[in-house]
Formats: structure tokens, sequence, C-alpha cells
């Protein structure tokens, strides 16, 4: 006999198995579709965790050559990528083992296959090992299919080759020269990964400057951090041409456009990383009734999650507008929540997600790390601002640490001296920025946050100095 599934959720990733948790614990029938190799989802597979395993044995082996600057001697250092790749396969095994458990232990139906839509309330599955398609029905579901590498047709670049991120996550030998293609998160912390264990970087944005979407001071700061390096080059405004091969020494040759002249910087290896795409492909989504963009590929949603149709909803990658797990997570669970309300699961009321405090790091050295709106934003909703700073090169405790580099940036109401926003380029940066998304979660005034006690000498204190610039009396 055939099961209808209240929700079925297709993607087993963060946000998919948010979802799947949240039916569940409404006491609603659910299956999970997960069509990928492993079990995991792109967080713990090829995003989040891995990249930072990474980068946290390069943080190290940066630290290590700073030694002389404590007064320590560390001498006949060595980098074995082989080892980092392994400590990086023990530990993701482990992540991954987890969430396979969870998504395994009985509270679901699991269907290991791709998913295609046949209608708005039925999907054909194709099972990942052959065999016979199975057909699902559903009263409703959620799309959380992730997105994957894009592929963008530049002359030459598919015939030379070239490394994505994932490529980067299983690397046991690394290149002594590297072209990085991009200037967003995952570019910026796999050139810092590389750059911390000694390959010459050179990174290639195509807009104007680092980190698109973040203010332009915070852009720049980061950008002048990343050059003072001996092995670090960057290259910000510019069209890319072509790539090229040598045939004799394999080195690749990445040749661009910037302020009108022809450039090329040539390395062993090319990076990839100039965005990913939702992966909707294949899903025959229209057949849903889901309502797709044209030209990103990406599932539109309204702020209940729903995808164009009332018993459709979706969450994470596939959908946007921030391509973080911590939003993907809200977003699922906001999506069986209404699904759970629509059935009669749950009196509700339906909710809606709030991206006021829209929270977003990278893992760079130094890290950035934002909060809320940006100046920009602020500026151009018509709200009256102001804006404190201060740099950690005249803080305490980051001039212990010897790590100066930066500032911190905070961003107020003129008018009722509520926070808005901030933004920081500097040591912990990921770390320090939740004292400001906790204050703003409770709607703090800047006048209220400098009431909160700081320990001295401690990194939060900065935060202090760019309150007391928010006072309507200051």
């Amino acid at each position: 006999m055939s099961i209808t599934y209240d929700l079925v959720v297709i993607g087993g990733g963060s946000g998919g198995y948010a979802a799947a948790r949240t039916a569940h614990e409404y006491g609603m029938k659910t299956a999970v579709i997960d069509g990928a190799e492993n079990l995991g989802g792109l967080c713990i597979l090829r995003g989040c965790m891995p990249s930072k395993t990474l980068i946290e044995s390069a943080n190290l082996y940066r630290s290590i050559r700073r030694a002389d600057e404590f007064g320590l001697r560390a001498e006949k250092t060595s980098v074995n990528a082989r080892e980092i790749i392994a400590r990086k396969r023990r530990l993701i095994g482990e992540f991954a083992e987890y969430r396979s458990e969870q998504l395994e232990d009985g509270r679901f139906d699991l269907f290991r296959g791709t998913a295609t839509f046949t209608d708005p309330h039925s999907i054909t599955v194709s099972p990942l090992e052959g065999g016979e398609a199975q057909t699902v029905s559903f009263k409703s579901a959620v799309i959380a299919t992730g997105s994957s590498v894009t592929r963008l047709p530049i002359e030459g670049l598919e015939e030379a080759g070239y490394w994505t991120s994932d490529d980067i996550l299983e690397a046991e030998a690394l290149p002594d020269s590297i072209i990085v293609l991009g200037g967003g998160a995952i570019a910026l912390e796999m050139a810092c990964y590389l750059e911390g264990l000694n390959v010459d970087v050179t990174v290639i944005q195509r807009s104007a400057q680092l980190i698109t979407g973040s203010d332009e001071d915070i852009a720049k700061s980061l950008e002048a951090a990343l050059v003072e390096r001996d092995n670090m080059t960057i290259h910000t405004g510019t069209s890319l041409t072509r790539v090229e091969v040598d045939p004799t020494s394999g080195y690749k040759t990445v040749v661009f456009n910037q302020n009108g002249e022809e450039k090329s910087v040539s390395a062993a290896q090319i990076l990839q990383a100039l965005g990913r795409r939702p992966n909707t492909s294949g899903l025959n989504a229209r057949a849903s009734g889901a309502a797709i963009d044209e030209r990103s590929g990406s599932i539109i949603c309204t702020p209940d999650q729903r995808a164009g149709s009332g018993h459709l909803f979706a969450a994470g990658d596939v959908c946007g507008p921030h391509e973080v797990v911590h939003i993907a997570i809200e977003q699922g669970e906001i999506a069986a929540h209404n699904a759970a309300v629509m059935l009669g699961f749950s009196e509700g009321p339906e909710k809606e997600i709030d991206y006021r405090l829209k929270l977003y790091g990278i893992f760079t050295d130094p890290q950035v790390a934002m909060v809320g709106m940006t100046e920009a934003e602020a500026i151009a909703s018509g709200k009256k601002i102001k804006v404190g700073t201060y740099p950690f090169d005249d803080h305490g405790k980051s001039m212990v640490m010897g790590e100066t580099h930066g500032f911190v940036k905070m961003i107020g109401d003129a008018e009722t001296e509520e926070i808005l926003g901030a933004s920081i380029v500097g040591p912990e940066a990921a770390d320090l920025i939740h004292e400001v998304v906790v204050a703003m979660h409770f709607r703090s005034t800047a006048s209220d946050f400098i009431k909160i006690p700081h320990y001295h000498p401690t990194l939060s204190e900065i935060w202090t100095y760019p309150a007391e610039d928010l006072l309507i009396s200051g």
C-alpha cells in the first residue's frame, strides 16, 4: 500500500535535516530524499567544517612563522599536507557519521536517490544504486537541495583544468603557486589557507572590491592586510579574458583586463571560486508549482519560506538569499512549522523569517564578520545614522596578541540610539561579533550597551569605543 507523507524533504543537509526534525516533532509522517553519494550535506562534507579544519592548520603554521616576534624560536618547521588532510578526514568522518545516524534513526523514512517532481504532490525517486524508480506522494514538501560550483564560459578555462574548493579539501600535495578566481568567502578562505602554508597566491576578483556586498572600508581593510604578506597578490576590478597553458611547464596563465590594460598571471594551479549555483536542474521543480528565478536558477521564496505554491517550501542555498548554515537551519524549521500549521498539526500562527540579524563570517586572516545592516544598507533605508569605529592597533589586548590589523564598526539609529549593525576586520572576528548579535536581538541602544561590564584586558571590550560614538549626546 502506497504512503502519502505529510512532508517530504528533498536534501539531507543542514536545512533539510532541520525541516525533517521539526516536522517529526509535530507528529508529521516525514520522508527525506537524499541523492548525494554520502550523507551529511555541504556544510559537513565540503563546506564549513572541513574548510575550517584546514584553515586551523594554516593559522597555527602562520603563528609558528611569527615565533621570533614573541621571543620564541621555531626551527626546521615544515608542512605535511597529507597529514593535514588525514586530520580533516578523521574529524569530518565523525561529524558525517553523526548526521547519518540522525537521518537513519527511524524518525523519518530515508530514500537514497535523486528526486524529480512529476506533479504538485508526487516525486519520482531514482535509487542511487540503480533499480526501479519509486513514486513518493506528499501533502507538503521542502526543497533543500543546496548548491554546486558555478561553471563559467571563460575561454580556455575548462581545457586548462582547475581546482574547486572540493579539490583543495582533498589535496594531499600543494602546488607552489595558485591563482584564485573570485573574491568571496570561499575564495578568500582557501587563499588564506594556501598562503598560510607558504603557497604563492594571486587573487583575481571581478568586482571593484573583495567581499561584494560589504562596506568598502571593510573590504579595503582586509585587502590591505592580505597584501602585506610576501606571498599574496590581489587584483580587483577585473574582466577575465582567457586561460592558457604552457605545454612545457604545465603552468597556467590567466589573462585579464584591469583599468583598460591587459594583464596576465601564471601559476601551477587555478582555483575556480567564482560562486555557486542552486541545485535545481533535474528536479523538474516547475511541475511542483515552484517559482524559479530564470537567471539564477534559485527557488523564489516568500518570508514564510513558501516557494510559489501553498504546500511547497524551500530552505538553504537553493533559495538564498544568504547562503550560510544557521540561516538554512532557521529556514528549514520555519518551513516545517508552517507546513504543520497548514496541515493541522499545529494551531499556529505561521512564522516568517526575519533577516534583521543576518550574520556573516569569513575565516580569513584577519577574520571578517558582519551582523545586521551595513553602512550602505542603513543609508539606503533612509534612516538617519551614526557610525562609530575603533582600530585594533590602539587596543591593549590585540597589541599584546600581536594582532593589530583592522577595526570594529558599529552603526546606530541617530534618533533612537538603537544598534542597527556592526562589522569587524580583525582577530577572532567571527566570535567577537556575537556580543553585538545578542545586543541587537534585544534591540539594545548604545546607551544600554556601554553599561554592560567588559573585562580588561579582552578583545571584547573594544566594542565599547564605537558604541560611545553612537550616543545622541556624543
